[in-house]
């Protein structure tokens, strides 16, 4: 029983779900106004079964590049624990638009919208268009993000707020950032399966640059919403997060090895929970 529930735990990829639904939360959180709790309910868990089944389908997809990549070899349909027949794909679909339908239902039309385009940007846009095409695979692809904050905005008014497109702006421009300090880490593995990430195709030193760069932008933007809604709270989360990211971006910057890279990548995780928390914890406290 828990190794099936493992298989599926990773198999939709619903670690990322869950950050992704918490995105939509703190979307909502920082968009002036309310709805009702049962609605938010809804939405949230919309967004997470439909990051759920565009994670499925990114692995189904992908299949033939994960078993050359060794942070990927372990994944169900790799291993042969599950299958990969052509029924996914139709179980898949029926996921994401018992989904959609959910946020239409319960919220408005354009939660369903924004609901869907974070499902299709990540299967479709970045899975099957980019990621084997160019390096700006995951600089497109990261818009799968800033939709789930824009649905918890929605959720509150269809007109988006200034905060929720800054809060967007900032999943947005976190991304890259996120993902290239990871294929420095893993940079044989993406040149082995032919996928052209930034640093199989410019270099680490090049790639830690424009991590460097694109850190700043993402920080200022992280900044930006205090002008409008949140206040103190979320500005502290902000700046703690923002400086602890750049530090191990300048560490990056210094020496490219997998050292530095998984600390950067998982500094990205703690600037990126740190932001969505005080978004949350402003909302909360502020009332």
């Amino acid at each position: 029983m828990n190794q099936t529930v493992k298989l599926v735990f990773n198999l939709f990829k619903l670690r990322i779900g869950i950050v992704i639904a918490i995105t939509a939360l703190a979307g909502y959180a920082i968009t002036p106004g309310h709805a009702a709790a049962w609605q938010v309910g809804v939405l949230a868990l919309a967004v997470l079964v439909s990051s759920a089944a565009a994670g499925a389908f990114n692995q189904y997809y992908e299949s033939d590049l994960d078993h050359l990549m060794e942070r990927t070899r372990r994944r169900p349909f790799v291993t042969g624990a599950m299958r990969p027949h052509q029924g996914w794909p139709v179980l898949i679909a029926a996921l994401c638009a018992i989904a959609v339908g959910a946020a239409w239902a319960a919220v408005n039309p354009w939660a369903a919208l924004y609901t869907f385009l974070g499902a299709f940007f990540y299967a479709v846009v970045y899975t099957v268009w980019l990621k084997r095409r160019t390096w700006w695979n995951i600089v497109i692809g990261g818009l799968a993000g800033s939709f789930a904050v824009l649905a918890g905005s929605a959720a509150v008014t269809p007109s988006l707020s200034p905060e929720a497109m800054l809060l967007a702006l900032v999943l947005f421009l976190w991304t890259p950032s996120h993902f290239w300090s990871l294929a420095i880490a893993y940079r044989d593995d993406y040149a082995r399966a032919g996928v052209p990430m930034l640093p199989v195709v410019k270099g680490d030193a090049w790639a830690a640059r424009a991590i460097f760069g694109n850190t700043v932008l993402l920080v200022a933007a992280s900044l930006a919403p205090v002008l409008y809604h949140p206040g103190w709270i979320y500005l502290v989360f902000a700046v703690a997060g923002g400086a602890y990211y750049l530090k191990y971006n300048l560490l990056l910057l210094a020496e490219q090895n997998r050292r530095t890279a998984m600390a950067c990548f998982h500094a990205s995780l703690v600037q990126l929970s740190l932001v969505l928390l005080g978004a949350m914890l402003d909302s909360v406290i502020r009332g």
